[in-house]
């Protein structure tokens, strides 16, 4: 009994620093004007993903989901800001006028991302939200657990060959209607008398 009380007292509760599951890394403000969309243990690298996510986030779904399926056909290319070490430089970077012309095509991760898109999409018009006005205000990407495997080297020898995939989770919001502040008359002001600096000194009215 004891040692069930101690086992018990070890294990971290719905309510601790684990916190609950299911959650996202950042919750919307207004839900109903909100669709979300995730998915775990995606078999792409998280590096490219990170890259691809980035560079969607604070578009249209539509306009997101278009660029994605020009990189798929190469006439367009997604900037590596971050995880750029080894990445080639090409023309296409003058384009979206990324840092230092590093730019690549991320075929899986785009094909991952254009599911999660779609699937966002329509998770949106099934809440009766204007797809065209939906911003994708979340992107987050984080490492998965490593998939383990094993190649074979010279000399007997093992190395590991190991895939680094991901979890994406990314949620859009509807962009309400911006009401113009009107312009306020300023006060007017006083007249302030100047007055000219006599050869003598003095001041002279």
């Amino acid at each position: 009994a004891a040692a069930a009380a101690a086992a018990a007292a070890a294990t971290p509760s719905s309510s601790g620093k684990m916190g609950k599951l299911g959650r996202y890394g950042r919750e919307p403000e207004d839900v109903t004007k909100t669709c979300k969309a995730r998915g775990s243990q995606l078999r792409t690298h998280f590096k490219k993903m990170h890259e691809v996510g980035a560079f969607i986030r604070g578009m249209t779904i539509p306009k997101a989901i278009a660029y994605l399926e020009l990189v798929l056909k190469r006439e367009r290319a997604i900037p590596f800001k971050h995880f750029r070490a080894g990445c080639g430089r090409h023309a296409q970077a003058k384009i979206i006028k990324a840092p230092g012309d590093q730019v690549g095509w991320p075929v899986k991760s785009c094909k991952y991302m254009l599911d999660l898109l779609n699937n966002l999409k329509a998770n949106a018009e099934t809440k009766d939200l204007d797809v065209d006005k939906m911003f994708i205000r979340h992107v987050q990407v984080n490492m998965a657990v490593k998939m383990r495997r094993r190649t074979y080297r010279a000399h007997g020898r093992i190395n590991p060959y190991m895939c680094h995939p991901c979890h994406v989770e990314l949620w859009a919001q509807e962009k309400g209607e911006q009401i113009m502040k009107e312009k306020e008359e300023a006060p007017a002001r006083a007249p302030v008398a100047r007055g000219t600096v006599a050869v003598g000194g003095g001041v002279e009215n």
